[in-house]
Order: structure tokens, then C-alpha cells, then sequence
């Protein structure tokens, strides 16, 4: 029977039984309003792991004084039933004053990746995006933790910070997860209207012009871009914040395509910004 817990404390205590046991931990940290991408990684999870742990946590930290953390999606009852009918075992549940109690001052910051692509436009964004997953890694104990590829630099970010705090636990990177239209699937794209909703799948056209260049042996990055650039800015409704070409180790921009590259962009759709990303290759490498 799926539990859904709310103290920390007790949450940790669950853990430590469970690893006394001999049972492996799975974990998938969400903000809710779960989709198909999210149960791809539950999934996964179960796969791999004898319990699956789901958090559900809306992160103060990572949003901006101008961003949408109280309009987020939020609701309950339809994660659980989503998560019980995908088998997890445990939802964890905490409340902002359990995970910021009053006097709150530790944070995390992976310095130079954060600085980046959607570091940029978000200061901050990933000091609190690196905080809220060190403190789930330490209540909940997992032996293996699963990020969607969609957000990219969250990933690398993560698993960089795993590594150098010694962190037990593994990181899984899993592929994206598109509508049928090239859509990345995320929680915000319920704020898109039907005209933004057509006009948000510029965003897969313009990445998948990016990796047929590629593949025919175009290094040029300004090029990549530049064409990039031009196919989004024909929907009205788009205004981009940035399109990159970084290397996957430290998101650093490149000026050719030398091996495997990230090409990554965000993109405002009327008020909702929408980010995602593929990684390319030319053909000889």
C-alpha cells in the first residue's frame, strides 16, 4: 500500500529501516503536477530498485521574485493517484516550514555550471535547485536518483555535486519525453493556450534543424544558431532568452562541433518559458 508521508523525521526513520532490510531505495524528486515524463522515470525506478520513493515538493528556492512559484500547478490527489497506479511505494510530502524552518542560512551553489545557459536569466535558480536536492538526498537515502534529460544543466549540475560531496547515491539521466508533435512534456506546458501550444513545438523544429546540420558536417556554432534563430523568431508568440551550443562536461560554449555537444535553449511562449535540449554529434565522431 502506497504511504504518503509528510514528517521528516519519520521519513528518514522509514529509510534507515528500509536499507536495514536490504531494500534499495529508488527516488524521483518532482514538484508535482506529474505527466508521462515523470512516471517514465517511477517507472524506472521500479525497474531498478525494491522501493520507489516519489517527492513532491514545490521549491521556494528556485524560483525568482518575478517567476511563477505561486501560480505553479499543484494537486495532490491526482499525483497519488498516478503515482499509486504506477506502483510507488512512498510519496514524501513535506511542508516549506519542515524544509525552511525560520532562520533557514545553509544553501548549496556548484559554482561555474550554475553560471550558464539558464543561470543566467535565473540567478540563484540552481543554488536552490542544488540546495532542496542535497536535502532530499539526505532524508530520503536514495541508491539511485532519476532526472529527465529535458532539464539538462539540472543534471549536470547535479551530478557534478554528487561527485564532489562524496554522495553515495547514483544519478540517472533518462531521455525525453515528447508529445506526439515534438513537445518536451513539462508542467508548465498546461499554461500554454491552443495558439501556444502550436506555436511551442518551434522549439523541438528548431533542435531538430540543429542536429541534421550537425550530422551533415556544419561545426560552425554561430551558423547552428543563427539558423536556429531564424525558425523560432517566425512564431509570434516566442521570444528567446538563449540557444547555446556547450560542451557536456562543463556547458561551455563551443565554436565548432568537435564530438558530442549539447545544443540547449529557452524559450518564452507568451508568459510560459519552456526549455529543452538534444544532444548531437557529427557523423565521423
Amino acid at each position: 500500500m502506497m504511504r504518503i508521508i509528510r514528517d521528516i523525521k519519520n521519513m528518514q526513520r522509514i529509510s534507515r529501516d528500509l536499507r536495514r532490510q536490504g531494500k534499495s531505495i529508488g527516488f524521483v524528486p518532482t514538484m508535482g503536477a506529474l505527466h508521462i515524463g515523470h512516471l517514465s522515470l517511477v517507472k524506472q525506478a521500479r525497474r531498478e530498485n525494491d522501493i520507489a520513493v516519489v517527492s513532491i515538493f514545490v521549491n521556494p528556492t528556485q524560483f525568482g521574485p518575478k517567476e511563477d512559484f505561486r501560480r505553479y500547478p499543484r494537486n495532490l490527489k491526482v499525483d497519488a493517484y498516478l503515482c499509486k497506479k504506477e506502483g510507488v511505494d512512498i510519496i514524501f510530502y513535506p511542508d516549506i516550514y519542515q524544509i525552511y524552518p525560520q532562520g533557514y542560512k545553509t544553501y548549496v551553489l556548484v559554482e561555474n555550471l550554475s553560471d550558464f545557459m539558464c543561470g543566467k536569466t535565473r540567478p540563484g535558480h540552481f543554488k536552490g535547485v542544488a540546495t532542496i536536492v542535497t536535502k532530499l538526498f539526505n532524508i530520503i537515502q536514495p541508491d539511485i536518483a532519476y532526472f529527465g534529460q529535458k532539464d539538462a544543466q539540472q543534471a549536470i549540475i547535479i551530478q557534478r555535486m554528487v561527485r564532489d560531496l562524496n554522495m553515495p547515491n547514483k544519478i540517472r539521466v533518462m531521455p525525453i519525453i515528447r508529445e506526439s508533435d515534438g513537445l518536451a512534456m513539462s508542467s508548465r506546458n498546461s499554461y500554454l493556450n491552443v495558439r501556444e501550444r502550436g506555436d511551442a513545438t518551434v522549439l523541438y523544429e528548431a533542435l531538430e534543424k540543429a542536429k541534421i546540420m550537425i550530422r551533415e558536417g556544419i561545426i560552425n556554432s554561430a551558423k547552428i544558431i543563427l539558423a536556429m534563430r531564424n525558425i523560432i523568431k517566425k512564431r509570434k508568440t516566442a521570444q528567446i532568452q538563449y540557444i547555446e551550443v556547450v560542451d557536456l562536461k562543463e556547458l561551455r560554449p563551443v565554436k565548432k562541433v568537435q564530438g558530442k555537444v549539447l545544443v540547449a535553449l529557452a524559450v518564452k511562449i507568451g508568459k510560459t518559458r519552456l526549455v529543452d535540449n538534444i544532444i548531437a554529434k557529427p557523423q565521423k565522431y
